[in-house]
């Protein structure tokens, strides 16, 4: 009896120590794997904020304008920061360019929306340019696991506030200065071209108040002024106001003054429908007189099949009382077919197209106050008779 119980208690006391040792095994493999997963955290840092979300906590929205950028390598992600930032002013210019469309067709140069397009670039590019030199790059952070770099730059509102308000200042005394001018002067060209760089001042001046709005929550400051309304002002002016005539000699000289007409005309520019006579004194009371000769003729060419008609054009655009030549175009070419009356037709075409292209645009170049595109001398294009 009593060896049975010794027995048992020793089975007891073995179970007792393996319990014991399992205990054991299993606490020091728990600390293990614990010690295991603490290092692998560790070891794999967690990204800021600005990374997984669209804010900086050390960056305040209300103080910071913020951009992210992430690339392979550490400068592209630096610069995708900056641009980040540059996105934002442009979004906000091409919302106000809409207001800009009524001067671009005023100018007629080409396409509205490509050209509008073009202006916001341009306009997005001078306006944010200052400002980026302001921007910083704050904090770089690369992933470990990807190799991913991101970039976050940020811009101090205050300090970007203050340029552009002291620029719009700027800009708005020069449009102030500009437009006063113009109504009071009597000179015709004087007040189509302070209005015009009015205008241009004024789109400029746009595009600040635009990025000014981006870095004050919205608030911008508003304009005595509006690139529509000073657009109409200077196109009621240009149709009433104006006079410019156009006098053509020579061959098919009616269709070729037409065509000079609507060349004029789409390039903004109001143009008499009458056919200038000196006895009338319609010449005399003219802003603007364009007066020239056209010519077309056949020539002999060894070509078997094909007919030559050759075509040359001298225009001069003659400026009021003095008579003093302020342009000139002078073009010629040659255009074939399988008959001659075809050739003709043709080389009219070619002569329409070319010289009343280039009249309208000496003409505006003249009237706007631009550079001439191109100052060489053209020689005559017609030969002397």
């Amino acid at each position: 009896m009593n060896v049975i119980v010794i027995l048992s208690e020793a089975k007891n006391l073995g179970r007792t120590e393996t319990l014991r040792k399992l205990r054991v095994t299993t606490l020091v493999f728990l600390t293990l794997f614990l010690s295991f997963l603490l290092s692998a955290c560790a070891g794999t840092p967690q990204p800021p904020d600005w990374v997984t979300g669209t804010r900086a906590a050390a960056y305040s929205d209300v103080q910071f304008l913020i951009g992210v950028g992430q690339a392979d390598a550490r400068p592209a992600a630096e610069e995708r920061a900056y641009a980040a930032i540059s996105r934002i002013f442009k979004a906000e210019v091409t919302g106000q360019s809409q207001d800009w469309e009524s001067y671009l067709s005023l100018e007629k140069k080409g396409d509205v929306q490509t050209e509008r397009k073009l202006v916001v670039d341009t306009m997005t590019k001078v306006s944010t340019d200052k400002l980026l030199e302001n921007v910083k790059i704050a904090e770089t952070w690369q992933d470990r696991k990807t190799g991913l770099y991101s970039a976050l730059a940020v811009m101090d509102r205050g300090v970007a506030r203050l340029l552009l308000t002291s620029r719009i200042g700027e800009l708005d005394e020069a449009i102030a200065h500009d437009v006063n001018e113009a109504r009071a002067t009597t000179d015709k060209l004087m007040k189509i071209r302070g209005l015009r760089r009015a205008i241009r001042t004024l789109i400029a001046r746009d595009t600040y108040n635009s990025d000014l709005r981006v870095v004050s929550s919205g608030r911008g400051v508003p304009s005595e002024y509006s690139v529509p309304a000073l657009t109409r002002e200077l196109e009621k002016f240009l149709k009433e106001s104006l006079v410019l005539t156009v006098e053509v000699h020579g061959d098919q000289a009616d269709a070729v003054r037409q065509a000079i007409m609507e060349g004029l005309v789409r390039e903004g520019l109001p143009v008499t429908a009458r056919r200038p006579q000196p006895a009338s004194g319609e010449v005399a009371n003219a802003d603007l007189l364009i007066r020239g000769e056209a010519r077309l003729w056949s020539i002999e060419v060894p070509d078997p099949k094909f007919r030559y008609v050759r075509w040359c054009a001298d225009f001069v655009v003659l400026s009021q009382g003095d008579q003093h030549v302020v342009g000139s175009v002078a073009r010629s070419g040659r255009e074939g077919h399988l008959n001659y009356p075809e050739a003709s037709n043709r080389a009219l075409k070619s002569l329409q197209q070319e010289v009343s292209s280039a009249l309208a645009k000496s003409l505006a170049e003249h009237i706007y106050g631009d550079p001439p595109s191109d100052t060489t001398p053209t020689p005559a294009a017609c030969p002397k008779s």
